[in-house]
């Protein structure tokens, strides 16, 4: 049978997610509505009961992650959309997720900030909560997307990475890239790769929820289907019960770390731009990458050896492609809409080789190319 051909669509940022998110197999959604990710909720309001999926406005952030920690475990691919606000509301129930091993996906469309502040504003303020917001010693994956169409196929990732992983994922999207619409050719024919979680083959009575295995990652099964096992927050021995042994806790711990720390190669994602002879080479991510993009265009034309690493994976963080830029650029800028989140992570992997420089905006508006191309002339 022959395929459809790509269908050229104007899509926002957030349409785009939850196409995305229908695409990897999403069901439920449980969320509060909040600027600037309100339209996911709205648009999966809708297309969730045509696909016999369902979607619950819950009365808060907390009670929305919970719902949608509850259905996951029931076997539905999950998620929830918030911006910093509800995001921070989100911690407790997402360092549940973590160490009870539950795959979900949280959107998070920054805002300025702190607090209620500056609504409709774009920045890039939660990159440190998304890794170190909830508590406890754990790993994360965040996804950050500069493009309509990574919108899309950054949530299909999610998705995969939460189901492969049994973690939480996070994508981690800004309001200019939330509200910016873009033509996207998508087609219900194309191929994209859709990850399930690996269910358990044994008989109940000898199913271990949380063992470990070569890959860290133990085989879930679903509440109601027979296999019974304990849920808890609470640091937990093999069968899923709280437990205080250093001898369980020890590997448990580890094992969590370790799951995500021997995939980083599947993990870690971005974008090379004449980076390969860079003299000066841009570090930067969300709508901050765009501009960035731009600049070095404008400064290949003047002759000037720009190059750009664009980070699609946040978290963990690409250390071997920043080390990379950072032995063989002379200087290296981090663009970012904060006072300097993934700057500092550049600075900490620096050995002295590059000579490393930031551009910070924290008043609401994005950071242009020609303040790009400015920070270029004065420090280059």
């Amino acid at each position: 049978m022959k395929k459809k051909p790509l269908k050229e669509r104007l899509l926002q940022g957030n349409e785009a997610v939850v196409e995305g998110a229908l695409r990897a197999g999403c069901r439920f959604f449980a969320g509060y509505p909040i600027t600037p990710a309100t339209e996911i909720s709205e648009q999966l309001s809708v297309r969730l009961p045509q696909v016999d999926g369902t979607f619950i406005q819950m009365e808060d952030e907390i009670a929305s992650l919970g719902a949608v920690i509850g259905a996951s475990l029931a076997g539905v691919k999950s998620m929830t959309a918030t911006s910093g606000p509800g995001f921070s509301l989100m911690q407790e129930n997402l360092g549940f997720a973590i160490i009870a091993e539950v795959p979900c996906v949280v959107v998070n469309a920054m805002r300025g900030g702190p607090s209620t502040g500056l609504p409709t504003s774009p920045a890039q303020s939660d990159v440190m909560q998304a890794r170190w917001g909830t508590h406890g010693d754990h790993p994360i994956i965040v996804l950050c997307p500069s493009t309509v169409r990574e919108c899309f196929d950054l949530t299909v990732r999610a998705f995969n990475y939460s189901e492969k992983y049994r973690i939480p994922v996070i994508l981690l999207i800004d309001e200019v890239v939330a509200h910016m619409r873009e033509k996207v050719m998508i087609s219900d024919e194309e191929d994209i790769e859709v990850f399930n979680r690996v269910r358990p083959t044994m008989p109940p009575e000898w199913y271990i929820p949380y063992e470990d295995t070569p890959q860290g990652v133990p085989a879930m099964a679903d509440f109601g289907e027979g296999y019974r096992y304990h849920v808890t927050g609470l640091t937990h021995d093999v069968r899923g019960f709280p437990t205080s042994r250093p001898d369980e806790v020890d590997p448990f711990i580890r094992r969590l770390f370790r799951k995500v720390s021997q995939n980083f190669a599947d993990l870690q994602m971005g974008e090379h731009f004449h980076i390969d002879d860079a003299d000066v080479a841009i570090i930067a991510y969300g709508c901050v990458a765009r501009s960035a993009k731009r600049a070095v265009s404008d400064c290949r034309e003047r002759g000037i050896k720009a190059g750009m690493l664009k980070l699609n994976t946040l978290w963990p963080f690409m250390r071997t492609d920043v080390e990379k830029v950072l032995r063989q650029a002379k200087v290296v800028i981090v663009p970012e809409m904060n006072m300097g989140q993934i700057s500092r992570e550049v600075k900490r992997v620096n050995k002295g080789e590059a000579k490393v420089f930031t551009i910070n905006r924290v008043d609401g508006t994005i950071i242009t190319p020609q303040e790009i191309m400015a920070r270029i002339k004065e420090v280059f």
